[in-house]
């Protein structure tokens, strides 16, 4: 696919209390998980953004600091935005286990000319598994240099402006977005690893 990601590990896991990257999920760690899943859509490149170089980073895959003041996955968007080789980018969360390669192509062929999808779970944005066009770079600058950094905020105004579209994700679909922020959601989630493939 000619579409660039990002793999989203810059976070500070305060609440999980540890690097979430390294947790084990099904045998492997998180990392991993990710890593292999991108590498199955054949994409055009594929990136890590986080506050430092992580060891595990494969050779294959290009670092991207997260430059302070952090101002969350904001700044890591916004600095991968303007590293691409592409007209898309794929952002996908560390802590995202569940998703698949099934969904995410799916997310990838919605794509059209200068636009890009955003996953809908009720009246909330899912804007760290979404794809962006190089068109909102412009977008993401502005923000990091404003006094609002909510990415529910900025994509609330690019669905506005036509450069994201809403993709509706049914209650079947939710589970692909669960997440792991604190050590229980491991036991909430351990059911998961049974009806959801990589």
């Amino acid at each position: 696919m000619n579409i660039s990601a990002v793999l989203l590990a810059g976070g500070q896991s305060r609440r999980m209390g540890r690097d979430k990257a390294t947790i084990l999920v099904r045998g492997k760690p998180l990392w991993q998980i990710q890593l292999d899943l991108l590498h199955k859509l054949q994409l055009a490149e594929i990136f890590v953004s986080a506050r430092t170089d992580p060891a595990w980073r494969r050779p294959d895959v290009m670092f991207v600091p997260d430059e302070p003041p952090s101002r969350g996955p904001l700044s890591g968007l916004t600095a991968t935005l303007a590293r691409i080789r592409t007209n898309y980018l794929l952002v996908l969360a560390i802590d995202m286990p569940w998703m698949n390669e099934g969904h995410l192509r799916f997310l990838c062929n919605q794509i059209q000319p200068g636009c890009g999808v955003v996953p809908m779970i009720g009246d909330l944005a899912e804007p760290l598994a979404a794809i962006y066009p190089i068109e909102t770079y412009a977008n993401f600058s502005a923000a990091l240099s404003g006094v609002d950094f909510s990415l529910q905020t900025l994509t609330n105004q690019l669905v506005q402006t036509g450069r994201l579209r809403v993709i509706r994700v049914s209650d079947k679909e939710q589970q692909y977005y669960q997440n792991l922020n604190e050590p229980g959601d491991m036991d909430e989630q351990h059911g998961f690893a049974n009806c959801v493939g990589n």
